[in-house]
């Protein structure tokens, strides 16, 4: 029996964030992604929304055994829910895939409070520049919704538990495309 895939769009793109193997590129149909906050969370972060017009750009990677434990653990925030009929891959066959979004009755604004943080906002740039390079940056700003939210500078004492060191060049990269997005950023206050 094969292992179920899931279908990652934010920070389980870049691949240093995980030991999930076998992943590889996909599209998935149906969806955008948008900057949300919840009770679960103190900061803003990424989910999918329903967008009959839309198609987003990410990685599946194998979940070994079936074994979602340790993922759900991870996207705590989320629902898992079923997506293999909308994810267009390279795979074999018809492998099951699923995906993690909020609830839209879960969903709440993004705030000063709740902030995007750069150290995870660097992570997922960090990730797509991998896999999809500058192209696939723009392409993830053009599919996202909410870069009227807040971003918290927190890159000097990074607050997001699988930040990654980026270089020089990527720094100017995610910053430039940062500033075309017209997003607010706030200063980190110790």
């Amino acid at each position: 029996m094969t292992a179920p895939y899931f279908f990652g769009y934010g920070s389980l793109v870049n691949t240093s964030t995980h030991r999930y193997g076998g992943a590889a590129r996909a599209r998935l149909r149906g969806w955008r992604r948008a900057w949300v906050h919840t009770g679960l969370r103190e900061v803003a972060f990424l989910t999918a929304v329903p967008c009959e017009d839309s198609e987003i750009d990410g990685l599946i990677a194998e979940v070994p055994g079936g074994d979602w434990a340790a993922l759900d653990e991870r996207e705590f925030a989320y629902e898992r829910l079923p997506a293999s009929g909308k994810v267009a891959h390279g795979l074999p066959g018809k492998p099951e895939i699923s995906v993690y979004a909020v609830a839209a009755g879960k969903q709440n604004g993004v705030t000063e409070r709740h902030p995007i943080l750069l150290s995870y906002l660097d992570v997922v740039l960090q990730g797509y520049l991998r896999e999809f390079g500058e192209e696939g940056l723009n392409g993830f700003v053009g599919t996202t919704d909410g870069w009227d939210a807040p971003i918290l500078d927190d890159r000097e004492a990074p607050r997001y538990p699988r930040h990654q060191v980026i270089t020089a060049a990527e720094r100017r990269i995610f910053d430039d495309l940062i500033d075309s997005t017209g997003a607010r950023r706030i200063v980190c206050r110790a």
